[in-house]
């Protein structure tokens, strides 16, 4: 599988007008392909005014004959373009943890950690993860793992579902406790950026 995360800037206020939109076009959209998140920013490293919608590909050339299907629905792309100030997109694989996305009802925010490292070390990174995030998901849920393909590339970005900012707070206290965590990585690490983000009602992870 390959997933495309779709990050939208929009103009300032604009977001539940976005969502809006958005949502009286989806149905149709989504009997093409399959839509694992969508989220808005809240606060973080990262832009305000942020949407984020994340879709699941059987690989790039599926992706691409997707895309040409699309032309043929009457609804879409959905009638945004008048708030959307820019737009960047990534196409990314799995982490082999978890081993696909996780849905439902799973925290009322979440936090998007991307990481960026030097050219070439993500395959060390998935190996070094690999000894301890089990341990570290006994303590709270990794919802998804991936890493880049196309756009910023050597990017590593993993997201944490949490019931509130305060457990949030909790289990990171908590994780500090954990011995072998986080993993061995600052040495060939570049850069990291964190959000905050609130899934939209019509997310599949929520």
């Amino acid at each position: 599988m390959i997933y495309e995360m779709r990050t939208y800037t929009l103009q300032p206020g604009m977001v539940p007008e976005f969502l809006s939109r958005f949502e009286k076009c989806l149905e149709d959209r989504l009997k093409i392909s399959k839509l694992t998140a969508f989220f808005y920013t809240e606060s973080g490293a990262g832009e305000l005014n942020q949407v984020i919608h994340i879709w699941e590909y059987e690989d790039a050339d599926h992706r691409m004959d997707i895309r040409k299907s699309l032309n043929d629905l009457p609804n879409w792309p959905p009638p945004v373009r008048d708030l959307v100030v820019k737009q960047e997109s990534r196409l990314m694989s799995p982490a082999p943890f978890p081993e696909k996305p996780l849905e439902g009802e799973l925290g009322n925010i979440y936090e998007i950690r991307t990481y960026t490292f030097q050219p070439g070390k993500i395959p060390l990174v998935i190996e070094r993860w690999d000894k301890i995030i089990h341990e570290r998901m006994k303590i709270s849920p990794l919802a998804a793992c991936w890493f880049t393909e196309f756009g910023p590339l050597n990017t590593w970005t993993h997201v944490w579902p949490y019931k509130s900012f305060q457990e949030r707070i909790d289990v990171r206290k908590a994780q500090a406790q954990l011995d072998g965590w986080p993993p061995d990585t600052r040495e060939f690490m570049l850069s990291q950026e964190n959000r905050l983000v609130i899934p939209a009602p019509f997310s599949p992870m929520r």
